[in-house]
């Protein structure tokens, strides 16, 4: 088990080369976005990530903002034994929707959102000899649309990352927030 942590830790946390622009989100609403968002699918370009996607099943993303403008995320994953809780603050940038974590080099941008329903993100790091990325797509409820699974394949190859690099998470009810919680701080290293 004391291998698979660190490897999820940088499978979670590895995150495609950031010289595209990205999209976001139009007058995106800070007050609107905030809240939980379940983790429906994920893909992403890191070699810890493609490894391990076909084993993982879906998580709890918490959002909230700080007073500052800051957005804070309080990411719950399960595990095979336990519940595992990361937490990341982003910096706001110039732009709404768009997210820094300074010392990581590492961007956050809310491409689009219903807010009610679903979100699209993605994260890229620009540290290292190769960077990576992961786009994401959030739920409010567990369940996915086969529709929306299919908007999220979509946007795939429009940010450089392509199908076999996608994973449709399974529904997860083991880890709730405030239960069996197991504080870890994420790995800063690249993958």
């Amino acid at each position: 088990m004391m291998v698979v942590l660190p490897s999820l830790a940088l499978a979670l946390l590895c995150l495609l080369p950031a010289g595209a622009e990205v999209p976001v989100q139009p007058d995106f609403d800070t007050e609107k976005f905030a809240g939980m968002w379940h983790v429906a699918a994920i893909a992403s370009n890191c070699s810890v990530f493609l490894k391990m996607k076909d084993g993982m099943k879906s998580s709890i993303t918490i959002v909230s903002f700080m007073p500052e403008g800051d957005l804070a995320l309080k990411l719950i994953w399960p595990l095979a034994d336990k519940c595992q809780k990361f937490e990341l603050l982003f910096q706001r940038s110039g732009q709404a929707g768009h997210y820094v974590a300074a010392q990581e080099m590492r961007d956050l941008l809310v491409m689009e959102t219903d807010y009610s329903g679903y979100a699209i993100v993605q994260e890229f790091k620009r540290r290292g000899e190769e960077p990576h990325s992961a786009l994401q797509l959030l739920t409010r409820e567990q369940d996915t649309s086969p529709q929306l699974l299919q908007k999220f394949k979509e946007l795939v190859p429009t940010v450089g990352l392509t199908q076999d690099m996608v994973a449709i998470l399974p529904k997860s009810g083991e880890c709730q927030e405030g239960a069996g919680w197991h504080a870890w701080p994420p790995l800063c290293g690249d993958a």
